[in-house]
């Protein structure tokens, strides 16, 4: 398997450390988002959107959008509840992380870290979203040590890829105390350094 994937890129790691957690063998292809490499006619024909991830199987079909290719290479691993619910719950945590989290958090990161604005720059919209996203993430946590029961799972993978870095997009961990400790539980358990 071929993995295309841009390494500051949290979207692109949760692929990595998904594939590194189930001991699947790959290549990673540095695939630079800041230099356009995922717009060449070669990437483009791979995966038209034009986005990392994307990966290519062992029997060459391409996959791209990060949760897809997550829950796609997890299927039957203890990274997916096995109960119908608490899996329903892991797709619902990824999906609101799609939706209102990564817009949000990894935005901000990107504007301030890649882009080097300042927080005064930014749509304040961004970074109230962003810290709603953290807010409730902290209140979840509260009530059990990873999102989806006493397991890590896929939800734990896709939320912690932004919400790890999420002080270089101006947002302070410190005042989401059950964030911060989850942050470390899953990192321990995906051996994350």
């Amino acid at each position: 398997m071929r993995i295309y994937g841009d390494s500051i890129s949290g979207n692109c790691l949760k692929v990595k450390w998904t594939a590194d957690h189930l001991g699947l063998a790959y290549d990673w292809v540095e695939t630079s988002v800041l230099k356009a490499e995922s717009r060449t006619p070669q990437f483009l024909a791979m995966n038209p959107a034009g986005q990392v991830p994307a990966v290519v199987l062992d029997d060459g079909r391409p996959l791209a959008q990060s949760n897809a290719i997550i829950l796609h290479l997890a299927e039957g691993s203890d990274l997916i509840p096995g109960d119908a619910y608490d899996r329903a719950r892991m797709y619902e945590w990824m999906f609101w992380e799609q939706y209102s989290h990564e817009p949000y958090v990894a935005v901000a990161r990107f504007q301030m870290h890649y882009l080097g604005k300042s927080l005064a720059e930014l749509d304040p919209k961004i970074i109230e979203r962003g810290e709603a996203a953290l807010a409730r993430l902290d209140k979840a946590l509260a009530r059990s040590a990873f999102l989806v029961g006493a397991a890590v799972s896929l939800a734990d993978v896709a939320l912690v890829a932004y919400t790890r870095v999420a002080h270089e997009g101006g947002f302070d961990l410190a005042d989401y105390p059950q964030v911060q400790a989850w942050v470390s539980r899953v990192e321990a358990t995906l051996k994350i350094h």
